[in-house]
């Protein structure tokens, strides 16, 4: 053990992290295409030790992670977030709107919903929505139909569509029906939230 390395405590949930961070370390490094000796000098460790904490033979450091962190253009919150937090599989379905939704784990701002479509958008502006913010529409399947003002737009499935949510809009399907992502920024997220709460 190196003189003057801060130890991280281990408990049996410590081991489990200990490993996420070192396959972390190796799939980070493999990912810039770099060998063991490119990232051991540019984090200024020798090629043995990193090799040792890669492959677990050598107790983790807090010292080092930082500096390899670094190395590798990461944080070392990033580098030791628990494995709990990489994987998010529970969107919230709402039953009473046919919809599927969850936030965008690396930007809270952002939501998803997953809808399908049955119905043609409206054919009149009146009917149409405009509110701040921006939007994204991926068609999963069938042909989806945007009105943006005056202006029609066919959307196929595996095409996707980006606008900006203050001008008026709709969105409906096409020759049956279609299954679409919504994606929604911070403000088109509210508005649509006040619009399913009504």
């Amino acid at each position: 053990m190196h003189p003057g390395h801060t130890m991280l405590p281990m408990t049996q949930e410590r081991d489990e992290l200990d490993n996420l961070v070192r396959k972390r370390l190796r799939a980070l490094r493999v990912a810039q295409g770099w060998s063991l000796e490119e990232l051991a000098v540019r984090a200024n460790v020798s090629q043995s030790t990193l090799s040792r904490i890669e492959n677990g033979q050598r107790r983790l450091a807090l010292d080092q992670l930082v500096t390899l962190a670094r190395a590798l253009d990461t944080s070392l919150d990033q580098l030791v977030e628990s494995a709990s937090d990489d994987v998010v599989t529970s969107p919230v379905i709402d039953g009473a709107h046919g919809l599927m939704r969850w936030p965008v784990k690396g930007d809270p701002g952002m939501t998803v919903v997953r809808q399908r479509m049955t119905e043609p958008p409206p054919d009149n502006l009146a009917r149409m929505r405009a509110h701040p913010g921006r939007e994204w529409l991926v068609v999963l399947s069938g042909t989806a139909i945007l009105l943006l003002g005056q202006r029609r737009f066919r959307v196929e499935t595996n095409q996707a569509a980006e606008f900006p949510t203050m001008l008026p809009h709709a969105i409906g399907a096409e020759g049956g029906p279609c299954e679409i992502l919504g994606i929604f920024d911070r403000d088109a997220r509210r508005s649509h939230q006040r619009d399913t709460a009504d």
